[in-house]
């Protein structure tokens, strides 16, 4: 149901696109909202409808329309432009690299002010070790795609690909940009964060581990004494965290995950 943001998304990635020069595939999965219609009123795009919901089942329907390579893949509430998707292209086509991803930039306009100060910190944190996952885009090479297609039903997509390249296969480009809603409140980024956490714990509980090294709060005061994040930031989201931790925990303990979804249909 993503009949509020769908036209924006279209709208950024074919503004500056020539007529016909990418195959844009829109997977409407359990939508009962006006997503697919409004999908259909864009010239050049291709509506595939399904009845459930599931993200994994709707990346596989997409990827069996698409006919060439590369391919990227898409959340339907992120902006990113043509030229951006050209220079991805350009990076698979001149290099090795089998998968790569856009610069992730948070649009925090709607956020609360202790969400601003948790996002600051959140991207010094983990910007350095992002990869393929959390920018809700992704683009893979054909060698690429074999590496990881079909994917199968799980939370975190974006998480197996990434895990299923070494960094020498895989890159961020600094060219290409792409632009994300950020949660607007402590409760939707303690779900995100939930969320996170799930599709990490099950791709572990699948033998797709990661390598990086978990993070420690060690790792947020070296920030601090630094200098290169302000204390009032590295405290709010400190907080965040913290309320993830005890939140999910108590919410697993009782019972109570059904009011907070983790699960892969929540996407």
């Amino acid at each position: 149901n993503e009949a509020s943001i769908i036209a924006v998304t279209l709208d950024a990635l074919l503004d500056d696109a020539n007529l016909g020069e990418f195959d844009v595939i829109v997977v409407a999965n359990g939508c009962t909202d006006r997503t697919a219609t409004i999908a259909r009123s864009k010239v050049g795009v291709r509506v595939v409808e399904a009845t459930s919901a599931g993200k994994a089942a709707a990346l596989r329907l997409g990827d069996a329309e698409c006919s060439a390579f590369p391919r990227l893949y898409l959340d339907a509430d992120v902006r990113i432009s043509a030229s951006s998707i050209r220079e991805m292209i350009r990076t698979l086509q001149a290099t090795d690299i089998e998968a790569c991803a856009p610069t992730l930039i948070w649009d925090v306009d709607e956020c609360t002010a202790l969400v601003r100060r948790a996002y600051r910190a959140h991207n010094i944190l983990f910007s350095p070790h992002r990869g393929l996952a959390g920018v809700g885009a992704y683009m893979l090479s054909e060698a690429g795609h074999r590496r990881v297609f079909p994917i199968p039903d799980l939370i975190a997509d974006d998480e197996w690909v990434h895990r299923h390249f070494a960094p020498h296969l895989r890159c961020t480009v600094k060219g290409a940009r792409s632009v994300t809603r950020a949660a607007p409140n402590v409760r939707a980024m303690i779900r995100r964060r939930a969320r996170v956490r799930a599709g990490n714990r099950e791709l572990d509980a699948l033998g797709v581990r990661s390598t990086l090294p978990a993070f420690r709060l060690r790792d947020l005061m070296r920030l601090v004494w630094s200098r290169r994040l302000l204390p009032l930031d590295a405290m709010c989201f400190a907080s965040v965290a913290l309320a993830d931790r005890v939140l999910t925990g108590w919410w697993a303990s009782f019972g109570e995950d059904a009011k907070w979804p983790t699960g892969r249909h929540a996407a």
